[in-house]
């Protein structure tokens, strides 16, 4: 990534696609579980939707290759402040930052869909906003030191977890008592599953599992509950800012249930945001095949 922010530093856009778009055609050619994850996605967007108005093709899954290409460099540019923040159009924003000066925090659920990095662009227009990514990688250390290098008084940083414990939790109450926000994905299982870790849910006509975490954390920090996408359109990127629940309530007894609703909730506006945008969509792997154990292993400890 370094080489290639140098490379458009130094030469622009052009050189840079040069660079990059052999190596994700090569990914592309050898990857064949990635490509078929692609093309299956595709296909599902087509049957439902009708988008594209034609079936699917490699073609069109190599396409959807190069449009991840494309959001690197813009994730990039976003973390550096170097992106042309102008290009960007905001759904719901006003509400969002009248919470942020009034010094109220909450929960942002994400997805791997375009670029997030470009919340960097609501810095100028509010310095307050500050939110924590929570990411279920190691590899995450090193990246938010690149992203420190890139840009030291960024207002967004990566927390490295692998679970919510008790520790974690308080950490994140105060980080949002305070006014912060914390942003969690909501589109893939986590990395460590147990048979209540995961619910069902429809996306694009088939039935898919979603991790419960966001909506139990929201509930833990009693805390809004909102969806932060971006999608791009044509040449320019949307930012979207919508609120999913007030006040996230999971009753003894209804807990499956409760976080099955919020969970159909948003991936039915995640699916309505794909229509716009079907290429933004960023998992290349299995995705309705995601599924928790059906038995919990065995506690390492009481």
């Amino acid at each position: 990534m370094w080489f290639l922010y140098g490379v458009y530093k130094l030469l622009g856009r052009g050189p840079f696609l040069v660079c990059l778009y052999p190596v994700v055609f090569y990914y592309w050619a050898t990857r064949r579980a990635a490509r078929q994850a692609s093309l299956d996605y595709l296909r599902q967007m087509h049957r439902q939707h009708g988008v594209p108005a034609r079936p699917p093709t490699w073609r069109d899954s190599l396409r959807h290759f190069l449009s991840f290409a494309d959001t690197l460099l813009d994730k990039t540019l976003a973390t550096s402040g170097s992106y042309r923040f102008d290009r960007i159009r905001y759904e719901g924003l006003e509400p969002m930052l009248e919470r942020v000066r009034s010094g109220e925090g909450g929960v942002f659920i994400t997805a791997h869909m375009g670029c997030l990095e470009l919340c960097q662009a609501l810095a100028g227009r509010c310095q307050d906003l500050r939110i924590h990514v929570l990411v279920h990688t190691r590899h995450a250390e090193r990246f938010n030191r690149m992203l420190n290098r890139l840009n030291p008084h960024s207002g967004v940083q990566l927390m490295q977890v692998t679970e919510i414990t008790p520790a974690t939790a308080v950490l994140l109450a105060e980080k949002v008592a305070q006014g912060e926000f914390v942003a969690i994905a909501g589109d893939r299982v986590p990395v460590q599953m147990g048979p209540q870790s995961c619910v069902d849910v429809q996306f694009l006509g088939r039935s898919a599992a979603l991790p419960i975490g966001p909506y139990v954390l929201a509930s833990l920090l009693k805390c809004p509950l909102y969806l932060l996408a971006c999608i791009r359109e044509g040449r320019e990127h949307t930012l979207i800012f919508e609120p999913l629940a007030t006040v996230v309530r999971l009753p003894r007894g209804q807990r499956v249930q409760a976080a099955t609703d919020l969970a159909q909730h948003y991936m039915s506006r995640i699916e309505a945001l794909l229509v716009r945008a079907p290429l933004e969509w960023f998992n290349f792997f299995a995705f309705w095949a995601q599924r928790a154990p059906q038995h919990a292993p065995p506690p390492s400890h009481p």
